[in-house]
């Protein structure tokens, strides 16, 4: 029996590792020293549910050494963010974290005009110069919590790199959430550490 226990925790330990540590679409984000990363999105974002110490642009910033804005808005919508996207971009980011849209799928708004939205965005990311990394924000339905398939839609139109899979992962385990929704401080931390292993 304890043999059994000590299988299943290394499998659980090493499922984990292999979550927040390999970059699955093997995709790089060459960064110069010195660049800074605008961190775009809403709650998940912002950090809601613990101090903003830890969320997850201050802890990227902390691991990575890269200036790290967190311009997220809790409860915002994609046509909000959309708007307030192109005065953000005026800090002349490299790399924009773009992460939205989780309200317009709770609300249950229309997907069409989720995709454009994301799509706009995308396309202003790049207008200015700057790299997109996308990340895919699950669907919470009776079936589990799965990443939208959206997000993989945004990606086969656009073709930036994409994140799939953290905040799924984070959102299916309720020892790092500090509510029904939102990380905790370690679940932010993996997010951060997954992001982490898309820079170079």
């Amino acid at each position: 029996m304890i043999k059994k226990i000590a299988i299943i925790s290394l499998i659980i330990i090493v499922t984990i590792y292999f979550v927040l540590n390999k970059n699955q679409n093997n995709e790089n984000i060459n960064l110069n020293q010195g660049s800074i990363i605008l961190a775009f999105g809403d709650s998940l974002t912002y950090g809601y549910g613990v101090s903003k110490e830890f969320s997850y642009p201050a802890q990227l910033e902390k691991k990575s050494g890269f200036v790290v804005i967190n311009a997220g808005i809790s409860g915002e919508i994609s046509s909000d963010g959309l708007k307030r996207l192109p005065s953000l971009l005026k800090n002349k980011p490299e790399l924009v974290i773009l992460c939205h849209g989780a309200n317009d799928i709770l609300r249950k708004l229309p997907l069409d005009a989720t995709k454009n939205n994301l799509l706009k965005m995308i396309e202003l990311i790049r207008g200015s110069g700057a790299k997109v990394l996308l990340v895919g924000v699950p669907s919470f339905s009776i079936f589990g919590i799965n990443t939208h398939p959206l997000y993989r839609d945004v990606t086969d139109e656009s073709g930036v790199v994409y994140e799939a899979e953290i905040v799924a992962f984070v959102e299916s385990d309720s020892s790092l959430k500090s509510d029904r929704i939102h990380p905790n401080a370690l679940g932010y931390e993996m997010m951060a550490d997954k992001f982490l292993t898309f820079l170079k």
